[in-house]
C-alpha cells in the first residue's frame, strides 16, 4: 500500500507522504506537550486537585522555573515523532486505500442496505474504522512515546534498538484494547467528519470541500472520535505505561479503576484533549493540503 492522501489532482506519492510528513513534524512540535498534560492525567491515580494539578502535569519539576516546567512537557519527542509522523502518514493513506477497497467490494450491499447517500457515509465510516484497527501495528512507538512522559523510569537508561530487542513482544502489550479503541474512534472520526460536510454543507464530492468546511468537519469529526474512545484510551495508557516487566491486564486495569476511582476516571484528560483538538486537525489537515502541491511541484 503506497501512502496516498484522499484528493483529486497531480500529486506524486512522494508529495504526499513528504506533505503528510511534514505536517505531522509541525504537528508535534506544537501539540505534544498537551499530549503529555493528557497522558499524565489519565495516569494519575490519586484525586486531582487545584493544589496538587501542578505537580501532576510537572512532576518533579513542579517547582523550577517557567523555561524547565515548558521543557519537562517535551519528553520522548523522539519516540513521539516516530509515532506521530508514521501515523499521520498512514492515517492519510490508509482510509482512502481501504474506502477504495470497500467501494470496488461492497458498494451494492452498503447501498442496499443504507440506501445510496447512507452508504457512502457507512462506507467512509467503515474504512475509518479498518485504518484505526490497523494502526496497532504502529503501537510499540506508541508505547515508548507514553513511557517517556510518565514513567520514564522504565528505561533505565536503555537505548530505543536494546529496548526492541529485550522486549521485543512485551511493546505490544494492550493491542487488543489499542484495536478496541481505536475502530470505533476512526469509525466516529471519518464518519461525523463525512456526515457534517454531507448533511451540513451539502457536499458530495468530499475532495471538493473548502477550507472552512473542512475545519467544521474536522472539529465534529474528531470531538466525536475522542469522545467516543476516551474511555478506552484511558484503559490503554495505564497498560503501556507500566514498567516493561510488569505485566497487567486490561480487566484488572478496568476492575481497579472503577473500584478505586469511579467511573467518572475512564474519561481522565478528556477536556484537555478535546480544547486541542479543533487547532490540531484543522493545524494538522490545512498544512498538509498546503505542502503537498507544493511537493508536487519538485518531486
Amino acid at each position: 500500500m503506497s501512502p496516498t492522501l484522499n484528493v483529486k489532482g497531480q500529486e506524486s506519492g512522494t508529495a504526499r507522504v513528504l506533505g503528510s510528513g511534514a505536517s505531522g513534524v509541525a504537528e508535534l512540535l506544537v501539540f505534544h506537550p498537551v499530549d503529555t498534560i493528557a497522558k499524565r492525567l489519565m495516569s494519575n491515580k490519586a484525586k486531582a486537585s487545584a493544589s496538587s494539578l501542578s505537580s501532576i502535569i510537572f512532576r518533579e519539576h513542579a517547582t523550577a522555573p517557567l523555561g524547565r516546567r515548558l521543557l519537562s512537557l517535551f519528553p520522548g519527542l523522539g519516540y513521539a515523532a516516530g509515532y506521530k509522523v508514521t501515523q499521520r502518514i498512514y492515517k492519510y493513506g490508509g482510509q482512502p486505500y481501504f474506502n477504495d477497497v470497500i467501494k470496488r467490494n461492497y458498494a451494492t450491499e452498503f447501498t442496499n442496505t443504507f440506501g445510496e447517500r447512507k452508504g457512502k457515509l457507512m462506507m467512509q465510516a467503515a474504512a475509518g474504522s479498518l485504518t484505526g484497527i490497523g494502526e496497532v501495528v504502529l503501537l510499540p512507538l506508541d508505547a515508548l512515546k507514553i513511557k517517556r512522559q510518565v514513567n520514564p523510569e522504565a528505561f533505565r537508561g536503555r537505548g530505543v534498538v536494546r529496548i526492541f530487542l529485550e522486549e521485543g513482544t512485551t511493546l505490544y502489550r494492550g493491542w487488543g484494547w489499542t484495536m478496541a479503541r481505536n475502530a470505533p474512534g476512526s469509525f466516529a472520526l471519518f464518519g461525523a467528519s463525512a456526515v457534517t460536510k454531507d448533511y451540513l454543507f451539502g457536499v458530495t464530492d468530499y475532495h471538493k470541500a473548502t477550507w472552512s468546511q473542512n475545519f467544521v468537519a474536522s472539529i465534529a469529526g474528531a470531538v466525536a472520535s475522542i469522545t467516543v474512545a476516551a474511555p478506552l484510551d484511558t484503559i490503554k495508557t495505564r497498560i503501556q505505561n507500566a514498567n516493561f516487566e510488569h505485566k497487567v491486564s486490561g480487566m484488572t486495569v478496568v476492575r481497579d479503576l472503577l473500584k478505586e476511582e469511579g467511573a467518572t476516571a475512564l474519561f481522565k484528560g478528556l477536556t484537555p484533549k478535546l480544547l486541542v483538538v479543533g487547532p490540531k486537525l484543522v493545524f494538522s489537515y490545512t498544512l498538509a493540503q498546503s505542502l503537498i502541491p507544493w511537493f508536487s511541484q519538485y518531486v
